[in-house]
């Protein structure tokens, strides 16, 4: 027998970078022995139309001149032997695959009726552009003609790019960590005619790929039977998973308490990080963790929060010449990253950063949210506004080639006696910290160093950035990395959020400009039609119907803008993507959005849910915090009711095991208790707040900026009518030791209101409130909130809404100076 059809077993995952391949050995260990074929030919694909052929041949030649066919089987002029299906599709991950012997399929109808009218299985490939192992893998094993042969007799063979199709991604891995536990790219599964997987795991070298593929083809000439039961029990489960199904309960009040204690359990107090090597930046977590320490100013989760973003930031994680991060570390020092930059790792740590500035104050971390945002403005921008998806890990066949220094080149690009004291800045030897070379790191803090050697820090700053620079120069004139030019609605959407925020935190024009420059090309080539998307966008053109995730993210992308930009129109966008969103995702039964539905795809096996975040937030937390983000802005009953059925959809699963659903809880908590942030919103919206924050001598100067919508007015401190609330500005709870001085109300206009006989002394219009807040000695440290309260009463000319408190939290550490003057 091919495979075990017994009960499912399950492992805890434990991905590994540096040896994929163990996954295949372990499912190897489950396959009879086999002698591989000795196959001769080419791979060539056989009976294909010549209709097929000449739209082939036609795409090829469309390429141009100048194109170079990813592949070693060329004829003497340099044009590819073998040309496939996959040139016809505009997925820079399959046009890799383009001139592979191996006749590759899109998934599509097209592959499945193939497969049932020849009886055959289906060998399904999914992966992405900038993936080192699937590189490998298509070098190996893909385009070599004896694997292509044995692929092209015993199977159809599909593949997919998981960028623009995460639905599949995640059905089918699911199936392999239910099966094998641990999961990667890239995914290599076998499934039925009927779309079902029978057996699955990830890399395989092609030796043992050669002798997989014919021991599945000996178990389905034998075991059919079995194979298909096995598939159809796997299928159920995977079904299941997906769905995510559980008891609705009442989510009770200390979820986010067990969420964050959960998580600071798993925390690696001395490298920093949650959990062992390989370890990635965790986002979700961290953006949540960073909200409830701007609720709580819970000193422990402050202190971890400062822990973690201080050791990535100083980490080969973060490039430390040209800015960004890279997708994971591989060690637990978060030194040796995996090589490859991914579109949404900068939006999430970028954003992660700023609001560690906006906590703490340290002006490192600002830094490092700069030199984020830089990268992507600087290589990662679209001339039409929108954000590529990823550069690789490789170039020059190397992993990493491009990010690595000798002394020697460092020597030359700064001159020896610069050379110097910036290679021990960055940890640079002669022997190297990788395979030879060096990967730039910060062993010691910026501020540190500088102390040890008695230098000034600015001037220090000043000479590493210049260093920087010409080290960036140099760079430049090497081979790059593959550059994933798609651009994704979803991914999109994150970084627009981003920059919006870096905005609302740094002030800086440029940010806004790019996150509205982002929002109107999205709008212009990715939407559709009225409350539909599309996913991508490459080379002109878009394509593939957008996902679940599409819609909540760049929903929220849309708020931030309206936030920043004050135009209605952007929030009237956001709200035809929300109702858009739930017209084609919302699951009518069950309560919660599918990630994708029938209409965009009849070959699924499954309709997934998937509320857990993993490396980003799930579609289901970005619509939760949408539609927070939605009620607040308006005050429109119907965002809080799908939002109160979206987590009761979940609630018994975030019962279980609340650090599984960490961006859900952030936006639960903007639900409840608005954001932490700036703007804040009252009265369905009509009254919007801003803050800002300076130091004047004896404290913190305080500003808040009220703007009023026309029609509407706020009571003043002193209504003159006995039963409305006045406005005021107040210390929230016990506060004690804190004080509020020289508090200016702005003056009042009196008018006369239909509903009530005697004139009314009121605010409109844009005003300011000022004050100076007194903290005491022991609120001075890392993660301090000012503890403001402004109570507020709305009306128009016919009503007056319910009063309102708004929680207005003020971090002291930008303003006041973190303790210990870190840097």
């Amino acid at each position: 027998m091919l495979i075990s059809t017994s009960s499912l077993s399950v492992f805890p995952a434990r991905p590994s970078r540096r040896r994929p391949w163990i996954a295949g050995a372990l499912l190897l260990s489950l396959v009879l022995p086999v002698t591989a074929a000795q196959t001769e030919g080419s791979g060539v694909a056989t009976g294909r139309s010549a209709e097929l052929e000449v739209r082939l041949n036609s795409a090829l030649r469309a390429k141009g001149k100048g194109y170079e066919p990813r592949t070693k089987h060329l004829r003497d002029d340099g044009s590819p032997l073998f040309t496939n299906r996959l040139i016809l599709e505009d997925s820079p991950y399959l046009q890799q695959h383009a001139h592979n012997p191996v006749d590759w399929y899109p998934w599509g109808d097209d592959a499945f009726e193939k497969a049932r009218a020849e009886g055959k299985p289906v060998f399904l490939s999914i992966g992405y552009s900038t993936c080192h192992w699937c590189h490998v893998m298509e070098e190996e094993s893909f385009d070599n003609l004896e694997v292509a042969a044995l692929m092209n007799e015993m199977f159809v063979s599909i593949k997919v790019d998981r960028e623009q199709r995460p639905d599949l991604d995640d059905i089918y891995m699911t199936a392999i960590h239910l099966t094998r536990g641990r999961g990667g790219w890239p995914m290599s599964s076998f499934l039925t005619p009927e779309g079902k997987p029978f057996f699955g795991a990830t890399y395989f070298p092609a030796a043992q790929f050669i002798e997989l593929l014919n021991a599945v083809d000996r178990g389905w000439r034998e075991e059919r039977p079995n194979l298909v039961a096995t598939a159809d029990r796997l299928a159920s489960a995977v079904r299941e998973v997906t769905a995510a199904r559980s008891e609705a309960t009442e989510l009770s009040p200390d979820a986010a308490r067990r969420a964050s204690a959960a998580m600071l359990g798993k925390e690696d107090k001395e490298f920093g990080g949650f959990g062992s090597a390989p370890k990635f930046a965790n986002e979700p977590d961290l953006l949540f963790l960073l909200d409830r320490a701007l609720r709580t100013g819970d000193p422990a989760l402050v202190e971890m929060l400062e822990r973690n973003l201080d050791a990535m930031a100083r980490g080969g994680i973060f490039d430390q010449v040209g800015g960004g991060f890279h997708r994971y570390s591989t060690d637990a020092k978060w030194l040796v990253p995996h090589f490859e930059k991914m579109l949404y790792n900068q939006a999430h740590l970028a954003r992660a950063y700023l609001v560690g500035y906006r906590l703490l104050g340290r002006p490192y971390f600002r830094r490092v949210a700069e030199q984020t945002l830089d990268y992507v403005l600087r290589e990662m921008t679209a001339p039409e506004g929108g954000f590529y998806s990823a550069t690789d890990a490789d170039s020059e066949g190397e992993e990493g080639l491009f990010f690595l220094w000798t002394q020697a080149e460092l020597n030359e690009a700064l001159g020896a006696e610069r050379a110097e004291p910036i290679a021990k800045l960055f940890g640079v030897s002669e022997a190297g910290n990788f395979e030879g070379r060096n990967i730039l790191h910060l062993p010691v803090r910026l501020d540190d160093f500088a102390a040890e050697r008695e230098l000034d820090l600015g001037v220090f700053l000043k000479r590493v950035d210049d260093a920087r620079q010409r080290l960036w120069v140099v760079r430049e004139g090497r081979e790059h990395p593959f550059r994933d030019d798609k651009i994704i609605t979803a991914w999109n959407g994150m970084m627009i959020t981003t920059l919006a925020d870096a905005y609302s935190i740094l002030g800086e024009p440029e940010y806004r400009d790019a996150a509205l420059s982002a929002a109107r090309f999205l709008w212009r080539e990715n939407r559709k039609e009225e409350g539909r998307l599309w996913r991508v966008h490459l080379r002109g053109s878009s394509s593939i119907a957008a996902m679940q995730e599409d819609y909540a993210y760049l929903a929220e992308a849309l708020f931030h803008v309206y936030d920043i930009s004050g135009e209605v129109i952007w929030l009237e966008r956001a709200e035809e993507l929300l109702l858009g969103m739930k017209a084609q995702f919302w699951d009518r039964e069950g309560g919660g959005f599918f990630s994708t539905s029938e209409e965009i795809d009849p070959n699924l096996i499954a309709l997934p849910k998937s509320p857990r975040d993993l490396a980003i937030p799930s579609g289901n937390s970005v619509a939760l915090r949408s539609l927070a983000l939605a009620y607040n802005r308006t005050g429109r009953a119907q965002y809080r009711q799908q939002a109160d059925e979206l987590v009761l959809a979940f609630s018994g699963l975030i019962e279980k095991g609340p650090s599984g659903f960490a961006y859900l809880l952030l936006g639960a908590a903007e639900l409840e208790q608005a954001a932490v942030g700036s703007p804040l919103y009252a009265a369905r919206g009509k009254v919007s707040l801003r803050t800002e924050t300076s130091r004047v001598p004896g404290g913190l100067g305080v500003a808040l900026h009220l703007r009023i919508a026309p029609g509407w007015h706020i009571n003043s401190f002193a209504p003159l009518g006995g039963d409305l609330v006045a406005t005021s500005v107040e210390l929230e709870g016990e506060a004690e030791g804190w004080k509020i001085e020289d508090l200016a109300y702005p003056d009042p206009s009196v008018v006369q209101l239909g509903f009530q006989a005697d004139p009314l002394s009121v605010y409109d219009g844009d005003l300011d409130f000022r004050l100076r807040l007194e903290a005491p000695p022991e609120a001075r440290g890392a993660g301090a909130i000012a503890p403001l309260l402004l109570r507020l009463q709305a009306c128009d000319d016919r009503v007056c809404l319910r009063p309102e408190e708004l929680s207005v939290r003020l971090p002291l550490a930008p303003i006041l100076g973190p303790s210990g003057n870190r840097f």
